[in-house]
């Protein structure tokens, strides 16, 4: 069947159309093309067709209607004018080349299209009143006249890398081909009406596109390397003098502290959390706190009030109430592992810091998911755009890779969407799914040098996935090493000490002795043949109407159990005084 309609289907494109008209026509004296939008990362790749063309107009219609309620809401009345039109367009030009996918083709592309106005090789008008929503491409001869009739392309193709159908996942276009003298006089007609009303962009104007995108080539070279340090380290290369020089007494200023709360803070943006896994007695309390200072006054203060939320183990509340307070953290709450049962209300909370997080790991466990819905709950604050925060948070460990794929996986997803991340990873999900399952198999594998290979792949995957895009960690090693860091320490007078790697020192015991200790260990540990520790699971044997006042009745149960398991095993190695203590009071309590 033969139609003058096509799409961008297949080979069916607009740009297929424009070089079959341009090879074939080769007589082709005027171009001319009005479109609703116009892209110059487009624009070069018709560019190669337009060599021996001598008259090129592009007419493009800004869009009023936007414009006008973005000025009504400023409380301005937009005119229309050339000025104002004028800096529309130029608006655009700039928003298009800075969020152009980058490429060597692109860059080169773009700048023809200024070199092609500077040179006047292309004249462009930008329309200042009328919504110019129809796309229109004329194609005339030298000697145009009824028997010499050029060409017209109209239809939904605007002058753009997706209208062409430059790539496989380009618009659905509609277009036609009309090739009447009547019609493409029409077309001329109406857009030499339009092109009479538009504004000339001049090559000066355009100039100016270029200089204030990243196609300005008079940086030096010093210049370069300061942008390319701001936009990869962010923020952390800014000073900022809420959170690391007010200081209070007996604390000093560390520059591996410093950087931790920038980058921290940045994380908590990008990724609304992250783990601080600084190795132990590196300060990351303190870290934890100066960054809470940091995200109170810069998560919209004054005008939003932030509230943060600390949940730490019991042991170490007195030390986090000791250290916010006197760095004069405003608006926090404190709570222990067992109390997020008690949190009313979780839309209170912008911040949510978690120390010792690797205790929040099992997801069949309550607390887990108490947790959960803490830091999955939106906050109160209300964006911009009329939705409301999600929430930050905080998990300090000092061992966040020391857990099996699906304890890291149920942390990350405290503060992570597991099916649309903002990692490269987007699936989090599908990517632990495997993971997960890789690891479960290695349990029936007979070989340990196997098991260990294997295993160290399935966590350098997620290490370096995953983990390391989330994570702030140095070792004292690391301070060492780092130049900065360790003139800092030495400037201050902070030493840490050096440890010496244990000493093996083996008992040896009689074989009577010995096969009494392994049989020991077999009924403390044996699922079948040891004790079954029926007393710590009580509730797992209640009558249904009673058992059913207990959340997970099964699972405390088990669990309770198991620890008083590991607390027998413990005690047996570390020494038979403090073994036969605890079995004395466990037949005592059993007894009972």
């Amino acid at each position: 069947m033969s139609t003058r309609f096509f799409t961008n289907d297949g080979e069916n494109t607009l740009l297929n159309k424009f070089k079959g008209i341009f090879e074939n026509n080769k007589d082709i004296e005027y171009f001319d093309a009005l479109v609703g939008y116009f892209r110059a990362s487009g624009y070069f790749r018709i560019r190669e067709y337009l060599n021996d063309v001598p008259k090129i107009r592009i007419l493009v219609g800004i869009d009023v209607d936007k414009i006008v309620a973005k000025y009504n809401a400023k409380g301005l009345l937009f005119q229309g004018d050339a000025n104002q039109t004028l800096i529309e367009f130029l608006n655009e030009a700039k928003e298009d080349i800075q969020t152009a996918k980058y490429s060597k083709d692109v860059e080169e592309g773009i700048l023809q299209f200024i070199k092609d106005i500077s040179t006047k090789k292309i004249e462009i008008k930008a329309h200042p009143s009328r919504k110019l929503h129809a796309k229109i491409y004329i194609f005339r001869p030298d000697k145009w006249n009824e028997h010499n009739q050029g060409k017209v392309i109209t239809g939904s193709s605007n002058l753009s890398d997706s209208g062409l159908g430059g790539f496989e996942a380009s618009n659905y276009e509609f277009n036609v081909i009309l090739e009447s003298y009547d019609d493409v006089a029409f077309a001329s007609n109406e857009f030499e009406k339009l092109w009479a009303e538009g504004i000339v962009i001049l090559p000066v104007e355009i100039s100016r596109v270029k200089k204030e995108t990243y196609l300005n080539d008079s940086f030096t070279p010093f210049e370069v390397y300061m942008k390319f340090l701001i936009e990869y380290f962010g923020r952390s290369v800014e000073f900022d003098p809420n959170s690391v020089t007010d200081l209070p007494a007996g604390f000093k200023r560390l520059s591996y502290q410093v950087d931790a709360v920038n980058q921290g803070y940045e994380l908590l943006k990008q990724h609304n959390g992250f783990f601080l896994a600084d190795v132990v007695g590196l300060g990351k309390t303190v870290v934890g706190t100066l960054i809470a200072k940091k995200f109170f006054y810069s998560n919209g203060f004054p005008a939003h009030i932030s509230t943060i939320l600390v949940i730490v183990p019991p042991a170490l509340k007195d030390n986090w109430v000791d250290i916010l307070d006197k760095f004069e953290i405003k608006n926090y709450d404190i709570i222990t592992n067992g109390s997020l049962h008690k949190v009313k209300d979780p839309e209170k909370y912008d911040l949510v810091i978690v120390d010792e997080a690797h205790k929040f790991r099992n997801d069949t466990a309550e607390v887990y998911n108490e947790l959960q819905k803490l830091c999955k709950t939106k906050t109160k604050q209300v964006l911009k755009d009329g939705t409301r925060a999600d929430k930050k948070v905080i998990l300090i460990s000092a061992t966040p890779l020391n857990n099996r794929p699906s304890d890291i996986a149920n942390q990350i997803y405290l503060f992570q969407d597991a099916k649309d991340s903002t990692l490269e990873i987007a699936n989090l999900q599908h990517f632990f799914r495997r993971k997960i399952d890789d690891y479960k198999k290695l349990k029936d594998y007979p070989n340990i040098s196997e098991v260990q290979a294997a295993v160290k792949i399935i966590y350098k995957d997620i290490r370096d996935k995953v983990i390391a895009p989330l994570t702030i960690r140095r070792t004292r090693t690391d301070l060492k090493i780092h130049s900065q860091y360790k003139t800092d320490l030495d400037a201050q007078g902070i030493v840490f000490p050096n440890i010496k790697k244990p000493n093996r020192l083996y008992y040896e015991l009689s074989p009577e002795l010995d096969q009494l200790y392994d049989k020991t260990m077999r009924m403390l540990s044996h699922e079948t043949e040891g004790i079954k520790y029926y007393r710590y699971q009580a509730i797992k044997y209640l009558k249904p109407d009673k058992k059913e006042k207990y959340k997970n009745a099964d699972v405390a149960s088990r669990a309770l159990a198991s620890m008083m398991k590991v607390l027998l095993v413990k005690r047996i190695d570390s020494s038979f005084e403090a073994f036969k203590s605890s079995l004395n009071r466990f037949c005592t309590a059993t007894n009972e």
